[in-house]
C-alpha cells in the first residue's frame, strides 16, 4: 500500500522465484488489509518480507507478524521503527559515534515560505525510502523549494552533502563489499529502479582501502546500532577531497531492494553467495522474537 508498491512487487517476483531455486514451497501474498485473514489461510512457516516503504518496512507488518507468532525475515518491530524513522534513526547513529549531518524537522509551509536552514539543502519525507520525495536545494537558489502536494505536512531538512555515493550492505553483522552508484544526476529512485542503465554500480568501489573498510565498519555499527536482523543496507556520501573525514552516513535500509538492478543482491554476489543462498539464508535467520 505504500509509494513503493511497484518495486515491492518487483522484488517480491524475483525473491519467490529465488526461493523456489533453494527448494521451497513458495505462496506469494499481495499484502492489503486481508492480509491476516490470508496468514491465518495459508498458516506460513516462515514470511519472507519483500515490502519497501511505510507499512511494509516500519514496524507495521512486523508487529502483525509477531501477534501472529509467524517468523519473518528482515528486522524487527522497533528496528523497523527506528530506521524509517529518519531523524530517530540519525540520533542512533550519531549516539554511536557514526558521522551524519544536521538536520531539522519543519512545517511543510514554512519550508516553502522561507529558507530554514542555509543553502544548499535537501528536504525529504522524514518516514519513506528509496529517495521518495526528495528535493534538492542547490546553491545559489532563487527561492525556497516548491513542494509537491504529495509531501507530508512536516518535512525533514538536511544539510546537502557533496560527493560520490557509496553504499555497503551488511548480513549476519558481516559488512559485504562496496559499492559506488555513478550516475548523471543523483541516485533517485528512477536511477534505482529504472531498466539497467538507470545507475552503474562499481563492485568493489574503487576507493582508497582505508575508505572502503571505514564504510564497512560503519554500516555494521550502523546495523547493531538501530538492531537490526538479516540483510540491511546503508548508504553514504563521501566528499574524496577530504579523505575519512568527508565520509558521511545517510540512513540505513532494513529492506533493501531485491529486483535485477539491487544492490545488496550484487554486493552478496561479489562475496560468493548466489540470489538463492541469499534469500535461502534470510528464511533461515527469520524470527518473530525481536
Amino acid at each position: 500500500m505504500s509509494s513503493e508498491r511497484e518495486v515491492s512487487l518487483s522484488s517480491a517476483l524475483e525473491c519467490a522465484k529465488a526461493l523456489r531455486v533453494a527448494g521451497f514451497e513458495v505462496v506469494e501474498v499481495d499484502a492489503g488489509p486481508d492480509l491476516p485473514a490470508r496468514l491465518a489461510e495459508i498458516q506460513p512457516d516462515v514470511v519472507f518480507n519483500a515490502l519497501h516503504g511505510r507499512w511494509g518496512e516500519d514496524g507495521c507488518v512486523q508487529g502483525l507478524l509477531e501477534w501472529l507468532r509467524i517468523p519473518y525475515t528482515h528486522s524487527g518491530v522497533l528496528a523497523s521503527a527506528l530506521a524509517m524513522d529518519k531523524t530517530r534513526a540519525k540520533e542512533a547513529f550519531r549516539a554511536a559515534g557514526l558521522p551524519v549531518v544536521d538536520s531539522l524537522i519543519a512545517d511543510k509551509a514554512e519550508v516553502m515560505a522561507r529558507h530554514v536552514m542555509p543553502v544548499p539543502y535537501v528536504v525529504k519525507s522524514n518516514n519513506e525510502g528509496s529517495s521518495v520525495n526528495v528535493h534538492i536545494v542547490a546553491a545559489g537558489a532563487n527561492g525556497p523549494p516548491a513542494l509537491p502536494e504529495q509531501m507530508p505536512a512536516r518535512v525533514m531538512v538536511e544539510t546537502y552533502v557533496p560527493g560520490r555515493e557509496l553504499t555497503c550492505s551488511v548480513m549476519d553483522d558481516h559488512a559485504f563489499c562496496v559499492t559506488e552508484l555513478l550516475t548523471d544526476g543523483w541516485y533517485d529512485y528512477t536511477a534505482k529502479y529504472a531498466a539497467a542503465g538507470g545507475a552503474r554500480h562499481v563492485c568493489p568501489a574503487q576507493i582508497p582501502d582505508d575508505v572502503a573498510q571505514a564504510v564497512r565498519d560503519y554500516s555494521l555499527r550502523a546495523h547493531l546500532a538501530l538492531g537490526c536482523r538479516g540483510l540491511s543496507r546503508a548508504d553514504f556520501r563521501w566528499d574524496d577531497t577530504r579523505g575519512i573525514d568527508g565520509l558521511v552516513l545517510l540512513e540505513i535500509n532494513t529492506q533493501p531492494g531485491m529486483t535485477p538492478t539491487s544492490l545488496a543482491p550484487e554486493q552478496a554476489a561479489a562475496e560468493g553467495i548466489d540470489f538463492p543462498t541469499l534469500c535461502r539464508r534470510l528464511v533461515e535467520d527469520a524470527s518473530c522474537d525481536r
